[in-house]
């Protein structure tokens, strides 16, 4: 199993941030999870990785070839793919993934949570999705979601399709038991694929 968390390149205000990133990395490692995120070595992204592969796991990364310098990618990733564009790092990602966690982080975070929340929404996949909640991070966030469904721009099954929580654990057990509501329209098909989410990975053989 492997899963997809979306994370930032800059380490945050407070320590809770990257620790947080720690003790996920550690506890995919411990469950056997494989770490599929952004390829970097900074912010949390970097703390996530080093993580997971100093408690021994695995981790795939994904980076553009115009942030391998920029974003500093990282050395010594399982398997470290070079695509072309942001659109292909983002379906790659999600090819890789069974599954999404976003920890807090600034708009590419937020960015790639909701674009993989809406590609669900429309069944073009089934994959769980899930915010951990560090220190309130997203406390601000679920009335806005809440908002949205009382002003009819949601459907509550899709907003229950969102798992939140404080304690990565507990997130886990919510994203295993947790049942796609379904795609919005009734002619989506989950084995359709959208524009641009067909990449073409430079990096070595797939894992």
């Amino acid at each position: 199993m492997r899963i997809c968390v979306f994370c930032g390149s800059s380490p945050g205000r407070i320590p809770a941030y990257a620790d947080a990133a720690t003790g996920l990395g550690r506890l995919f490692a411990e469950r056997r999870i494989g770490l599929v995120y952004g390829g970097a070595t900074v912010g949390t992204m970097g703390v996530l990785a080093d993580a997971t592969l100093a408690a021994g796991g695995t981790v795939y990364g994904v980076i553009p070839t115009q942030l391998v310098d920029r974003e500093i990618a990282h050395p010594g990733l399982t398997e470290l793919y070079e695509v072309t564009t942001m659109h292909q790092r983002k379906a790659r990602m999600e090819e890789l993934a069974d599954g999404f966690i976003a920890l807090p982080g600034g708009a590419g975070t937020l960015e790639e949570l909701f674009e993989v929340w809406t590609w669900a929404q429309l069944g073009l996949h089934d994959k769980p999705i899930g915010l951990l909640d560090v220190a309130g991070f997203y406390s601000r966030m679920t009335p806005l979601l809440d908002h949205m469904v009382a002003e009819g721009f949601l459907r509550e099954e899709y907003r229950d399709a969102l798992q939140i929580d404080t304690d990565p654990v507990v997130l886990l057990e919510k994203m295993a038991a947790v049942r796609p509501p379904g795609p919005k329209w009734s002619g989506a098909a989950a084995s359709s694929v959208p524009d641009g989410r067909e990449p073409e990975p430079t990096g070595p053989g797939e894992p």
